[in-house]
């Protein structure tokens, strides 16, 4: 069946549709273009607070205006329910959905949560909203508590609902399974109920996506934060303990993730608990809430501000009693700026769902364009299609640890860390991070030092490198991850958080060094425009390429540029375009494409070209109307690094594009370099795509 829109919906409260529209609209957006998102009736009174529709304007769809993105309120439609108009409430949605289909290549509907509001109506509302779109239904399951019986039986159940009304039943989520139900579901016992059945996915509790975060929690309460980091709001609230004890004995009941509820003038439970989070010997809270209004007093107050507390603290005005009844109302989403969850979220999506059995039920074809959000999420599924190892040396750093939980929750890539195990958990723990299936190398105790030394000094000996130099270069964890990638031990490595470019590259070309018909080690960045992608080479490493060089750049980024999905289409800029210009540097571009043509044929390649006939098509149509590159070039190499570099920032900073890099290229196994301003995000791509040119060029020593 082709089809342009679904309508996610379930039929019982607590199922976490969230997490299979989520799921869904993940996948969608890797192949198409411009996914629209569409909620017919929120329970939000003003219209502009549901956190489904800003979670998909942010992530997704953030060409959308927010109130495109809804037909009605609840209380609109019971209003006009009343006065007997509901057919006016599905004629205004279809008509909503029609426009909505017309500027969008897919439309995906989501049904509302009221379940107060759906019992007033003889049927469901959700199924009559879609039957009334034309919409394929994606029905969504409340698993937990339910055993093997009673999900087939509930598959059963909602199947006959569904084709009852009428509606094409697109696909059946069973959520929120307990593990030993999920088995046997996996193990193909369960599958009776399914004969004749749209696809069926099953998809298991995760604990952490039912609880609340502290900022959940501040914004239910309206607490207020008094210390601590707002990058730490993100903890999740596993319990909450109230502190009524002295503080002797309420350490006894410390537990890891426990919101501490106290009287604000506990001045003793706040530093005993603040101690123990320094503490080997004590769990990690995940922070305290001060009732009564009280803070600490000014002297532990002054003790505290300005260091770097493990766990914030807020403060409410409401006792302690009320605040206890509030804690437990706060409703729990994964919020639109919560990447924690949502990264384990789509993890646990991705690995039960198969997207291509939804791809192809739908009959999606995939779009022509490239937007940076289908670019960075088929990075995401390259990656996970042939997983591979990656080393990060900079472990001290917390976007790397940040990145690392993202890059496992996500199932991207192994990862392993440099460093001291005790101290890299300790300081994962202290973020409220989850790193336990990380591999932890500790350089000075490894049964690998020995060998790396020695195989370092071997290398390099006849350039007059010492037995006592070579174990001095690995106490360097570039040196030291440079040379796992070499020995096979890991497929790559990515680094330059806190260390420059040169303390990355250097390790890698004395020890890996450059593949064969390379000299050099070049770099391309990935520029993320609206609706497609470009490369950009060389703006990082090489100040002043000379003509053989500049060629090889060429090669190298027309090589990296295919192995990512993009057509190669080589243009060699300069100030002039064809024979319009003479001078040196045009002089030196000219030579460079005449050597990319000689030794690569099969290249389509266009020099010397100025950057808007490389770009533009009305203007290559007037400077280079023969030429199969000009207005459509792909991989545009620059003449220097002074060109390269200034030109890639001035694209990123005035039309908003996402440069991705720099990318190495030339070397025999993948290592790449971080810019130290580096966000987690740029960490968590550069990553993936080390992995997925670690799965082109094989194992070591192969």
């Amino acid at each position: 069946m082709k089809v342009k829109n679904l309508f996610v919906a379930s039929m019982e409260p607590g199922a976490g549709k969230l997490l299979i529209t989520m799921g869904i609209m993940e996948i969608l957006s890797r192949r198409l273009g411009r996914v629209g998102f569409f909620r017919p009736i929120i329970d939000a009174e003003d219209g502009d607070k549901d956190n489904d529709i800003k979670l998909m304007l942010r992530r997704y769809c953030p060409y959308m205006d927010y109130h495109e993105t809804f037909g009605f309120t609840v209380d609109e439609v019971k209003e006009l329910a009343a006065q007997g108009r509901f057919k006016e409430v599905l004629s205004n949605l279809i008509g909503k959905l029609k426009w909505l289909n017309d500027h969008y290549d897919f439309v995906l509907c989501e049904g509302l949560n009221s379940q107060g509001f759906l019992s007033a109506f003889d049927k469901d509302i959700n199924i009559e909203i879609a039957k009334n779109l034309g919409c394929p239904f994606v029905s969504v399951i409340n698993g937990i508590g339910l055993g093997a019986k009673e999900v087939e039986e509930a598959i059963v159940i909602t199947h006959e609902a569904v084709e009852r009304s009428g509606c094409i039943h697109f696909a059946i989520f069973v959520n929120r399974l307990a593990p030993n139900v999920l088995g046997v579901f996996r193990s193909g016992q369960g599958t009776k109920a399914r004969d004749e059945m749209p696809p069926v996915f099953f998809i298991p509790e995760i604990e952490e996506l039912d609880r609340p975060t502290l900022k959940d929690i501040q914004e239910g309460l309206g607490a207020r934060q008094v210390l601590g980091r707002k990058e730490d709001m993100g903890r999740i609230v596993r319990q909450f303990k109230i502190a009524s004890m002295t503080m002797e004995h309420f350490l006894d009941y410390v537990e890891d993730g426990d919101l501490i509820v106290a009287a604000g003038d506990r001045s003793d439970i706040v530093l005993a608990t603040i101690v123990s989070l320094f503490s080997p010997n004590y769990q990690k809270v995940a922070g305290i809430i001060l009732t009564g209004g009280f803070v600490p007093g000014p002297n532990v107050m002054r003790l505290l501000k300005g260091r770097t507390l493990p766990a914030p603290v807020l403060s409410v005005d409401t006792d302690t009693y009320t605040t206890v009844k509030n804690i437990t109302g706060v409703p729990v989403e994964i919020s639109p700026t919560d990447e924690r969850k949502i990264a384990l979220g789509l993890g646990t999506f991705e690995e039960n769902v198969d997207p291509e059995a939804l791809i192809t039920r739908a009959e999606i074809t995939t779009s022509r364009i490239m937007t940076p959000v289908m670019f960075e999420y088929s990075l995401f599924e390259r990656a996970r299609a042939d997983v591979r190892h990656i080393v990060l040396p900079e472990s001290e750093d917390e976007r790397i640890l940040r990145a690392t939980e993202i890059l496992i929750r996500r199932n991207v890539v192994r990862i392993t860390l440099l460093g001291d195990p005790d101290e890299i958990v300790a300081h994962a723990t202290s973020l409220g991070l989850d790193i336990g299936d990380v591999e932890i190398v500790d350089p000075e105790t490894s049964q690998w030092t020995e060998e790396f030394v020695q195989e370092l000094y071997e290398l390099r000996r006849h350039k007059g490198l010492t037995l006592d130099g070579a174990r001095d270069a690995m106490s360097n964890p570039s040196y030291y991850g440079t040379m796992m990638v070499y020995k096979g031990y890991v497929d790559g490595m990515v680094s330059g958080a806190i260390h420059t470019t040169a303390d990355t590259i250097r390790p890698a070309l004395q020890i890996i060094k450059t593949k064969e018909g390379y000299s050099i080690v070049s770099s391309v960045f990935f520029m993320c425009l609206s609706t497609r992608v470009l490369v950009y080479g060389d703006c990082a490493i090489n100040p002043d390429p000379n003509a053989e060089e500049l060629a090889e750049i060429a090669v190298a980024s027309a090589e990296t540029a295919k192995q990512f999905g993009i057509e190669p289409l080589v243009a060699m800029l300069s100030y002039s375009t064809g024979d319009s210009g003479r001078g040196q540097d045009v002089e030196k571009v000219r030579r460079a494409t005449e050597i990319v043509r000689t030794r690569r044929p099969d290249i389509l390649v266009e020099g010397p070209i100025q950057y808007d006939a490389a770009i533009d098509p009305e203007v290559a149509k007037k400077k280079m109307p023969e030429s199969p590159v000009a207005g459509r070039a792909t991989v545009f190499i620059f003449p220097d690094l002074n060109t390269g570099n200034n030109t890639y920032k001035a694209v990123q900073r005035s039309s908003g594009a996402i440069a991705i890099g720099p990318i190495l290229q030339g070397l025999k196994r993948p290592v790449n370099d971080l810019s130290r301003g580096c966000t987690v995000p740029d960490i968590v791509n550069t990553v993936a795509i080390t992995a997925i040119q670690a799965q082109e060029r094989g194992t070591p020593h192969e």
